[in-house]
Protein backbone atom coordinates (compact mmCIF):
# COMPACT_ATOMS: atom_id res chain seq x y z
CA UNK A 1 0.00 0.00 0.00
CA UNK A 2 1.17 3.62 -0.38
CA UNK A 3 1.78 5.43 2.23
CA UNK A 4 -1.10 7.86 2.65
CA UNK A 5 0.86 11.12 3.34
CA UNK A 6 2.28 11.17 -0.03
CA UNK A 7 -1.02 12.37 -1.25
CA UNK A 8 -1.22 15.74 0.65
CA UNK A 9 1.34 17.62 -0.50
CA UNK A 10 1.24 20.37 -3.24
CA UNK A 11 -2.66 21.36 -2.37
CA UNK A 12 -2.44 24.88 -3.33
CA UNK A 13 -5.42 27.00 -4.35
CA UNK A 14 -6.69 30.65 -4.23
CA UNK A 15 -8.38 31.15 -1.31
CA UNK A 16 -11.99 31.41 -2.41
CA UNK A 17 -14.81 30.18 -0.07
CA UNK A 18 -17.32 27.81 -1.64
CA UNK A 19 -16.51 28.19 -5.14
CA UNK A 20 -14.18 25.59 -7.24
CA UNK A 21 -11.17 26.99 -8.03
CA UNK A 22 -8.40 25.20 -10.40
CA UNK A 23 -4.97 24.53 -8.94
CA UNK A 24 -1.22 25.11 -10.85
CA UNK A 25 -1.09 20.87 -10.78
CA UNK A 26 -4.41 20.41 -12.79
CA UNK A 27 -6.86 19.72 -9.58
CA UNK A 28 -9.65 21.55 -8.69
CA UNK A 29 -10.85 22.38 -5.26
CA UNK A 30 -14.16 24.13 -3.41
CA UNK A 31 -14.26 24.90 0.04
CA UNK A 32 -17.68 24.86 2.35
CA UNK A 33 -18.92 22.89 5.32
CA UNK A 34 -20.15 20.10 3.58
CA UNK A 35 -18.81 16.27 4.52
CA UNK A 36 -17.71 14.26 1.63
CA UNK A 37 -20.97 12.23 0.19
CA UNK A 38 -19.12 8.35 -0.19
CA UNK A 39 -20.69 5.99 -2.65
CA UNK A 40 -22.66 3.45 -1.10
CA UNK A 41 -19.51 1.04 -1.69
CA UNK A 42 -17.38 3.38 0.45
CA UNK A 43 -20.36 3.62 3.34
CA UNK A 44 -20.60 -0.16 3.55
CA UNK A 45 -16.47 -0.76 4.04
CA UNK A 46 -16.47 1.84 6.79
CA UNK A 47 -19.68 -0.02 7.99
CA UNK A 48 -18.40 -3.31 8.19
CA UNK A 49 -14.72 -2.12 9.43
CA UNK A 50 -15.66 -1.90 13.38
CA UNK A 51 -13.06 -3.87 14.67
CA UNK A 52 -10.35 -1.75 16.78
CA UNK A 53 -6.57 -2.70 17.27
CA UNK A 54 -6.75 -4.46 20.96
CA UNK A 55 -6.01 -2.02 24.07
CA UNK A 56 -2.31 -3.27 24.20
CA UNK A 57 -1.19 -2.20 20.93
CA UNK A 58 -2.71 0.62 21.41
CA UNK A 59 -0.96 1.30 24.31
CA UNK A 60 2.45 0.61 22.70
CA UNK A 61 1.74 2.86 20.01
CA UNK A 62 1.11 5.82 22.59
CA UNK A 63 4.30 4.97 24.38
CA UNK A 64 6.16 4.15 20.98
CA UNK A 65 4.86 7.42 18.81
CA UNK A 66 8.36 9.56 19.10
CA UNK A 67 10.40 6.36 17.75
CA UNK A 68 8.39 5.43 14.93
CA UNK A 69 8.54 9.22 13.78
CA UNK A 70 12.34 9.12 14.21
CA UNK A 71 12.03 5.59 12.07
CA UNK A 72 10.22 7.17 9.58
CA UNK A 73 12.57 10.04 9.31
CA UNK A 74 15.36 7.52 9.16
CA UNK A 75 13.81 5.62 6.22
CA UNK A 76 12.94 8.68 4.29
CA UNK A 77 15.58 11.15 5.30
CA UNK A 78 14.69 14.74 3.77
CA UNK A 79 12.68 13.18 0.37
CA UNK A 80 9.64 12.18 1.49
CA UNK A 81 6.94 15.27 1.68
CA UNK A 82 7.47 18.34 -1.28
CA UNK A 83 8.39 21.55 -0.30
CA UNK A 84 5.13 23.22 0.63
CA UNK A 85 5.20 26.36 -1.74
CA UNK A 86 1.25 26.67 -1.38
CA UNK A 87 1.38 27.98 2.35
CA UNK A 88 1.50 31.80 1.66
CA UNK A 89 -0.98 31.29 -0.95
CA UNK A 90 -3.60 28.75 1.33
CA UNK A 91 -3.15 31.06 4.34
CA UNK A 92 -2.72 34.88 3.70
CA UNK A 93 -2.53 35.87 6.90
CA UNK A 94 0.81 34.81 7.01
CA UNK A 95 1.57 38.24 5.45
CA UNK A 96 -1.81 39.91 6.13
CA UNK A 97 -0.98 39.93 10.10
CA UNK A 98 1.32 42.30 9.88
CA UNK A 99 0.21 45.63 11.87
CA UNK A 100 2.36 47.66 9.09
CA UNK A 101 4.76 47.13 5.82
CA UNK A 102 8.05 46.18 7.13
CA UNK A 103 6.92 44.48 10.58
CA UNK A 104 9.12 41.70 11.43
CA UNK A 105 6.94 38.70 12.39
CA UNK A 106 7.30 36.17 14.83
CA UNK A 107 5.91 32.58 13.53
CA UNK A 108 5.94 29.28 15.68
CA UNK A 109 5.77 26.37 12.77
CA UNK A 110 4.53 23.39 15.52
CA UNK A 111 5.90 20.41 14.08
CA UNK A 112 8.02 21.63 11.32
CA UNK A 113 9.51 18.34 10.15
CA UNK A 114 12.35 18.26 8.23
CA UNK A 115 11.41 21.91 7.15
CA UNK A 116 9.35 21.34 3.97
CA UNK A 117 7.32 25.05 5.00
CA UNK A 118 9.92 26.33 7.41
CA UNK A 119 12.51 27.10 4.36
CA UNK A 120 9.87 28.09 1.65
CA UNK A 121 8.94 30.82 4.34
CA UNK A 122 12.19 31.93 5.40
CA UNK A 123 13.40 32.05 1.30
CA UNK A 124 9.94 34.14 0.59
CA UNK A 125 9.91 36.33 3.55
CA UNK A 126 13.28 37.66 4.78
CA UNK A 127 11.28 39.85 7.50
CA UNK A 128 10.34 36.97 9.47
CA UNK A 129 11.78 35.14 12.60
CA UNK A 130 10.81 31.44 13.19
CA UNK A 131 10.55 29.25 16.18
CA UNK A 132 10.28 25.36 14.96
CA UNK A 133 9.23 22.11 16.97
CA UNK A 134 9.15 18.48 15.92
CA UNK A 135 8.74 15.79 17.80
CA UNK A 136 11.63 13.79 16.35
CA UNK A 137 15.09 14.43 17.09
CA UNK A 138 15.98 13.22 13.90
CA UNK A 139 13.79 15.33 11.94
CA UNK A 140 15.33 18.11 14.07
CA UNK A 141 18.53 17.42 13.16
CA UNK A 142 18.23 17.39 9.49
CA UNK A 143 16.48 21.05 9.84
CA UNK A 144 19.71 22.12 11.67
CA UNK A 145 22.01 20.72 8.48
CA UNK A 146 20.15 22.12 6.04
CA UNK A 147 21.79 25.07 4.40
CA UNK A 148 19.36 27.31 4.74
CA UNK A 149 19.28 27.06 8.34
CA UNK A 150 20.44 29.86 10.10
CA UNK A 151 20.10 30.78 14.12
CA UNK A 152 19.53 34.31 12.95
CA UNK A 153 16.40 33.72 11.41
CA UNK A 154 14.91 30.83 13.24
CA UNK A 155 15.57 28.84 16.55
CA UNK A 156 14.34 24.94 15.93
CA UNK A 157 14.16 22.41 18.94
CA UNK A 158 12.79 18.96 19.91
CA UNK A 159 9.30 19.13 21.86
CA UNK A 160 6.44 16.86 22.58
CA UNK A 161 4.12 19.88 22.11
CA UNK A 162 1.62 17.36 24.83
CA UNK A 163 3.99 17.59 27.43
CA UNK A 164 7.19 19.72 26.78
CA UNK A 165 6.60 23.73 27.74
CA UNK A 166 6.79 25.61 24.65
CA UNK A 167 7.59 28.76 27.35
CA UNK A 168 11.02 26.38 27.85
CA UNK A 169 12.01 28.22 24.25
CA UNK A 170 9.23 30.66 23.62
CA UNK A 171 8.79 33.67 25.35
CA UNK A 172 5.05 34.03 26.30
CA UNK A 173 2.46 36.13 24.27
CA UNK A 174 5.50 36.35 21.86
CA UNK A 175 4.06 35.03 18.84
CA UNK A 176 2.22 36.65 15.66
CA UNK A 177 1.09 33.76 13.81
CA UNK A 178 1.31 29.64 14.73
CA UNK A 179 0.79 27.20 12.01
CA UNK A 180 -0.30 23.55 12.76
CA UNK A 181 -0.08 21.65 9.08
CA UNK A 182 -0.89 18.46 9.51
CA UNK A 183 0.54 18.08 13.12
CA UNK A 184 -1.98 17.32 15.34
CA UNK A 185 -3.91 14.44 13.39
CA UNK A 186 -0.44 12.36 14.22
CA UNK A 187 -1.55 13.11 17.87
CA UNK A 188 -3.95 10.72 19.83
CA UNK A 189 -7.61 12.57 20.12
CA UNK A 190 -7.10 12.30 23.83
CA UNK A 191 -4.15 14.44 24.16
CA UNK A 192 -4.77 17.02 21.28
CA UNK A 193 -5.96 20.08 23.52
CA UNK A 194 -2.97 20.02 25.41
CA UNK A 195 -1.07 20.61 21.95
CA UNK A 196 -3.93 24.48 21.67
CA UNK A 197 -3.24 24.51 25.23
CA UNK A 198 0.75 24.64 24.83
CA UNK A 199 0.41 26.79 21.70
CA UNK A 200 -1.83 29.21 23.67
CA UNK A 201 0.70 30.21 26.06
CA UNK A 202 3.25 31.83 22.97
CA UNK A 203 0.41 33.30 21.31
CA UNK A 204 0.25 36.87 21.18
CA UNK A 205 -3.32 37.89 22.24
CA UNK A 206 -5.32 39.16 19.07
CA UNK A 207 -3.29 36.82 16.62
CA UNK A 208 -4.16 33.17 14.98
CA UNK A 209 -3.52 29.85 14.81
CA UNK A 210 -3.08 28.63 11.16
CA UNK A 211 -4.35 24.89 10.64
CA UNK A 212 -4.74 22.43 7.79
CA UNK A 213 -5.29 18.72 8.21
CA UNK A 214 -6.86 15.86 6.89
CA UNK A 215 -10.60 15.70 6.90
CA UNK A 216 -13.18 13.09 7.35
CA UNK A 217 -13.79 10.86 4.72
CA UNK A 218 -10.20 11.52 2.88
CA UNK A 219 -8.96 9.32 0.51
CA UNK A 220 -6.66 8.06 2.98
CA UNK A 221 -9.19 7.43 5.56
CA UNK A 222 -11.10 4.97 2.86
CA UNK A 223 -7.45 3.39 1.87
CA UNK A 224 -6.56 1.56 5.31
CA UNK A 225 -7.05 -2.00 5.45
CA UNK A 226 -9.24 -3.58 7.85
CA UNK A 227 -7.34 -4.04 11.20
CA UNK A 228 -5.89 -0.57 11.15
CA UNK A 229 -8.92 1.42 13.17
CA UNK A 230 -7.84 2.56 16.81
CA UNK A 231 -11.20 4.64 17.20
CA UNK A 232 -13.44 6.76 15.29
CA UNK A 233 -11.89 8.25 12.38
CA UNK A 234 -8.67 7.54 13.84
CA UNK A 235 -6.14 4.90 12.13
CA UNK A 236 -2.50 3.58 12.43
CA UNK A 237 -0.28 3.47 9.19
CA UNK A 238 2.11 0.14 8.60
CA UNK A 239 5.06 2.18 10.14
CA UNK A 240 3.29 2.80 13.41
CA UNK A 241 2.81 6.56 12.85
CA UNK A 242 -1.16 7.30 13.15
CA UNK A 243 -3.56 9.33 11.41
CA UNK A 244 -6.85 11.21 12.64
CA UNK A 245 -9.18 12.87 10.23
CA UNK A 246 -11.30 15.93 11.54
CA UNK A 247 -14.69 16.97 11.49
CA UNK A 248 -15.66 20.49 11.85
CA UNK A 249 -17.46 20.40 14.69
CA UNK A 250 -14.84 17.96 16.41
CA UNK A 251 -12.09 20.99 15.50
CA UNK A 252 -14.03 23.67 16.67
CA UNK A 253 -15.04 21.98 19.81
CA UNK A 254 -11.33 21.78 20.34
CA UNK A 255 -9.73 24.83 19.59
CA UNK A 256 -13.32 26.73 22.08
CA UNK A 257 -12.62 24.30 24.84
CA UNK A 258 -9.01 26.07 25.27
CA UNK A 259 -10.66 29.63 25.20
CA UNK A 260 -9.61 30.27 20.98
CA UNK A 261 -12.40 31.81 19.22
CA UNK A 262 -13.41 30.74 15.68
CA UNK A 263 -12.48 32.78 12.66
CA UNK A 264 -12.78 30.86 9.59
CA UNK A 265 -13.49 26.60 9.60
CA UNK A 266 -14.58 24.44 6.78
CA UNK A 267 -13.42 21.54 4.45
CA UNK A 268 -11.35 21.80 1.22
CA UNK A 269 -12.91 19.32 -1.08
CA UNK A 270 -10.07 18.56 -3.60
CA UNK A 271 -10.21 16.44 -6.55
CA UNK A 272 -6.53 15.33 -7.77
CA UNK A 273 -5.89 12.78 -10.91
CA UNK A 274 -3.28 10.08 -10.80
CA UNK A 275 -2.62 10.07 -14.19
CA UNK A 276 -0.10 6.82 -14.22
CA UNK A 277 -3.49 4.76 -13.14
CA UNK A 278 -5.78 6.68 -14.17
CA UNK A 279 -7.34 7.55 -10.73
CA UNK A 280 -9.83 10.38 -9.89
CA UNK A 281 -8.91 10.90 -5.93
CA UNK A 282 -11.23 12.52 -3.69
CA UNK A 283 -9.14 14.46 -1.17
CA UNK A 284 -10.67 16.44 2.01
CA UNK A 285 -8.53 18.30 4.30
CA UNK A 286 -9.88 20.76 7.25
CA UNK A 287 -8.75 24.19 6.65
CA UNK A 288 -8.93 26.80 9.86
CA UNK A 289 -8.21 29.99 11.94
CA UNK A 290 -8.57 30.18 15.71
CA UNK A 291 -7.89 33.43 17.66
CA UNK A 292 -6.63 33.73 20.77
CA UNK A 293 -9.17 36.50 22.20
CA UNK A 294 -7.26 40.09 22.94
CA UNK A 295 -8.98 38.41 27.25
CA UNK A 296 -9.80 35.05 27.90
CA UNK A 297 -13.35 34.46 28.92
Amino acid sequence: MKDSRMLHENTSADCLDTVTTGTEDGAFQRKGHSTRILSPEEVERLAKDQVLVSEFKQLKLEKEAQKNWDLFYKRNSTNFFKDRHWTTREFEELKACREFADQKLTILEAGCGVGNCLFPLLEEDLNIFVYACDFSPRAVEYVKKNSLYSTERCKVFQCDLTKDDLLENIPADSVDVVTLIFVLSAIHPDKMHLVLKNIYKVLKPGKSVLFRDYGLYDHAMLRFKSGSKLGENFYVRQDGTRAYFFTEEFLSQLFKSEGYEQVVNEYVHRETVNRKEDLRVPRVFLQSKFQKPFSKT
